[in-house]
């Protein structure tokens, strides 16, 4: 099983950024897929998550209303579609997976499979 996400980059305040993510040897539909981030000095914190189906979200109080999740089971992709940056959102972006699920989880330790990050930088 590999993750991979791509998308990341050097944007100005109030800009947009799409990330990706795609998996190999793996099942998107049957996974929770989920966006984290780090930033230097900070632990990995919960970003979106997306269910199985793609039909329920869950998002982070300091993201909601700007970042949007969304899935492609058929492409084995993932999405985070980022909005109105702001200089506190830059860090490295991370996308993992949940295999058969019991709910939407937004700790890192429930999380079977991680991809290797893709930097993100907001300048103000």
């Amino acid at each position: 099983v590999q993750l991979q996400a791509s998308g990341g980059g050097l944007v100005q305040a109030g800009g947009s950024l799409r990330l990706s993510c795609v998996g190999y040897d793996i099942e998107f539909s049957d996974a929770v897929m989920a966006w984290f981030r780090q930033a230097p000095g900070r632990g990995r914190e919960f970003v979106a998550a997306i269910s199985q189906s793609g039909r329920t979200t869950k998002y982070a109080d300091s993201v909601k209303g700007r970042f949007a999740i969304s899935k492609d089971n058929a492409k084995n992709t993932a999405y985070l579609q980022m909005n109105t940056l702001k200089p506190e959102d830059s860090g490295t972006y991370y996308c993992a997976a949940d295999f058969y699920p019991r709910e939407i989880s937004t700790r890192t330790s429930v999380y079977d499979y991680w991809g290797p990050g893709t930097l993100v930088t907001v300048s103000s």
